[in-house]
């Protein structure tokens, strides 16, 4: 199982939409995050940086790289766009963290 940690931008003033709208996720879009073999899949926001802290698990992280050509996750990647930093392609601008302690 693969760990996958990294960070986006929320714009300020949206904390509270930010949540609403993953309190609302789009059933479809939990069914293709979960065929892609991603779980234990939580995102934190550091409410003095409006960082948003992403963490999950894959059975295999190479599947993450189909998930941007599907229609479901464009669609997401648009209605969350008014929202957070993205880039051209409407997808959140992210960074990846590098992993410097694990506990098992």
């Amino acid at each position: 199982m693969d760990r996958v940690a990294f960070k986006m931008i929320l714009l300020p003033g949206n904390e509270v939409e930010y949540q609403k709208r993953h309190d609302e996720i789009w059933p479809e879009l939990m069914e293709l995050l979960k065929q892609a073999g991603l779980c234990e899949y939580s995102i934190f926001l550091d409410q003095e940086t409006n960082s948003l802290f992403g963490f999950l698990k894959a059975e295999d992280k190479s599947q993450l790289d189909s998930l941007p050509t599907r229609a479901v996750m464009q669609k997401w990647w648009a209605y969350m766009g008014d929202i957070m930093l993205t880039n051209p392609d409407h997808s959140p601008v992210s960074r990846p963290l590098k992993e410097v302690f694990y506990l098992p």
